[in-house]
């Protein structure tokens, strides 16, 4: 599994902690920046970690900033991303099975490191159920030709 990262200054912290937990376990990871607290523009972001997914140069990706919210939005309107922002595990299980997502959201400013990382292995162990979710996400990618 191959999975690219990034944030913006807000979400800084919460993805440095998530770039050393995936270290400690093995995973391979890309991590894209932000490397500072300095103020940037999170759609850029969004979109460089949204691109290599939708490339396969990732398998997954990761967006952090302070919500989480804005880098859904953004990553959400690369055409084939199903971007989710996730504050407990359930939603993060759910996410993935139900709506095979490819990139998960999370705010630094909402959740504190301890849940984020069980999110993240939460996110990374689900897989997509497929079966009836398959035909809801055939509708999704016809609202995205529209």
């Amino acid at each position: 599994m191959k999975i690219t990262i990034g944030a913006d200054h807000g979400g800084r912290k919460l993805k440095d902690a998530i770039v050393r937990h995936l270290e400690e376990k093995g995973i391979t990871m890309t991590d894209i920046g932000t490397y500072s607290d300095e103020s940037v523009d999170f759609p850029s972001y969004a979109e460089e970690v949204s691109e290599r997914v939708i490339r396969g140069e990732a398998d997954l990706g990761i967006l952090c900033c302070g919500t989480g919210i804005g880098m859904s939005i953004a990553a959400n309107k690369i055409p084939g991303i199903r971007a989710a922002v996730v504050s407990d595990c359930f939603s993060a299980q759910a996410t993935r099975e139900h709506n095979n997502s490819n990139v998960l959201c999370l705010g630094e400013r909402v959740i504190g490191e301890g849940l984020a990382l069980r999110i993240v292995d939460t996110w990374l162990e689900a897989e997509f159920l497929g079966g009836r979710h398959k035909r809801r996400l055939d509708l999704l990618e016809k609202l995205e030709q529209k």
